[in-house]
């Protein structure tokens, strides 16, 4: 993931309903008319779970892509091109996101796609969009081996040049979490759970393996079923360890009962994951005895960015009734990358579209460059973002505060 939350103003922003309100009409699709009428309309692609235990996120995802269409709409930024955006949920499954990147490419209105959350949808959609040379940009995925490959550790190759992602990756992530874990807070003993998919468990893997080099004992491992909530035995376990630190490499669904079960079960000790559990439902999950916990989540603390300002009003003032969490900076600079492509690949071809656009498109984004919501955005010869910043961020009171932002040092 991702990935990925300005819980202060996510907190004002968040409603229970999953309706989607705004400035536009919408189609049975998800899409958006924003209102620039005449010209071309150019379709982004939006993939992410608008439905089940992830919406949070994935709404969030949505509805920043649709602040920066119609953003560029009002602006008039692309002369003679209105954006829209067609939404599909995944649901989270990797099948169902392979079934929508097949759908997103039969709409030949569509230029590019933002999304998914999850790095293992985002694996099984990456083959069919790069086939139709359709540009794909996530926010939120950060499994290292989507951009450099299964082998990424020891030789980096980029499997598909259609894939970008606005995200920093879990080699960065991991590691940046044990330094802080180890240094900072002074953990000597981790108990890793992981929930076996491909973001957690990657996850997990990158933590353990500095979290040991920098001289910290892991204590015991466990692999959990995202499909249950009861944790009980894997919270006895550690217990019985002695650890005085768990790190969850998953999402808040499940790590926030973790949490909770954790300390019912006698073990007062924090647990920490990464940005697939940054979110005020992960603090909601929790329940009180969640203070303490940590994340880590890409970037800088949005809120804490002057980059930030006009899009926290803008989001606010569009009337959406769920928050934008932790990939709405990340969401609209991955959806005004694309309308930067689309910009140069007009410009470049007399001020319309050519009949090749989504192969030119795609080549564009790779010299896509430009001071976005989360600060400058831009993408190395993998594909990956050149941001490197990551945030740690511990609840307290009830609520995510930042506590350490900067970069892995290996």
């Amino acid at each position: 993931m991702r990935q990925r939350s300005l819980i202060a103003i996510t907190a004002a922003l968040a409603a229970g309903a999953l309706t989607l309100t705004a400035c536009g009409s919408r189609d049975d699709d998800g899409g958006s008319d924003s209102g620039n009428g005449g010209g071309t309309t150019v379709v982004i692609g939006v993939d992410a779970p608008l439905t089940g235990d992830l919406s949070a996120l994935g709404l969030g995802i949505k509805n920043s892509v649709d602040l920066a269409a119609k953003t560029a709409n009002k602006d008039n930024y692309v002369d003679g091109v209105k954006f829209e955006i067609q939404a599909l949920d995944d649901q989270g499954q990797p099948s169902v996101g392979q079934q929508n990147a097949t759908k997103l490419v039969a709409n030949e209105d569509v230029l590019g796609v933002v999304g998914p959350l999850n790095s293992s949808v985002g694996e099984s959609m990456q083959k069919v969009f790069d086939t139709a040379k359709l540009v794909e940009v996530s926010p939120a995925n950060t499994n290292p081996a989507l951009t450099q490959g299964v082998d990424w550790q020891t030789k980096q190759v980029r499997p598909y040049k259609s894939y970008f992602r606005t995200a920093t990756t879990d080699a960065i992530q991991g590691p940046f979490a044990a330094q802080y874990v180890f240094n900072d807070s002074k953990k000597k003993k981790v108990f890793v759970i992981d929930d076996k998919k491909t973001y957690g468990a990657g996850l997990a893997a990158t933590f353990t393996e500095e979290f040991k080099k920098l001289g910290g004992q892991v204590v015991g491992t466990e692999h959990i079923n995202p499909d249950t909530k009861d944790f009980n035995a894997v919270a006895t376990k550690v217990k019985n360890s002695g650890a005085d630190v768990v790190y969850y490499g998953g999402e808040y669904p499940q790590a926030g009962p973790l949490s909770k079960q954790i300390k019912a079960a006698g073990a007062k000790i924090p647990v920490v994951g990464g940005d697939g559990i940054y979110s005020a439902d992960f603090i909601k999950l929790a329940g009180a005895t969640g203070n303490g916990d940590l994340a880590t989540s890409v970037g800088a603390p949005v809120e804490e960015l002057p980059s930030a300002k006009e899009f926290v009003a803008n989001y606010k003032a569009a009337g959406y009734k769920e928050a934008y969490e932790a990939y709405g900076g990340y969401s609209y600079d991955s959806g005004w990358a694309i309308i930067e492509a689309v910009k140069k690949v007009v410009e470049d071809n007399d001020g319309k579209l050519p009949d090749d656009a989504r192969a030119k498109v795609t080549e564009a984004m790779q010299n896509v460059s430009f001071d976005g919501v989360t600060g400058k955005v831009s993408f190395d010869e993998f594909g990956d973002a050149t941001n490197k910043q990551l945030t740690v961020y511990a609840v307290e009171n009830g609520a995510w505060k930042s506590v350490k932002s900067g970069t892995y040092t290996g």
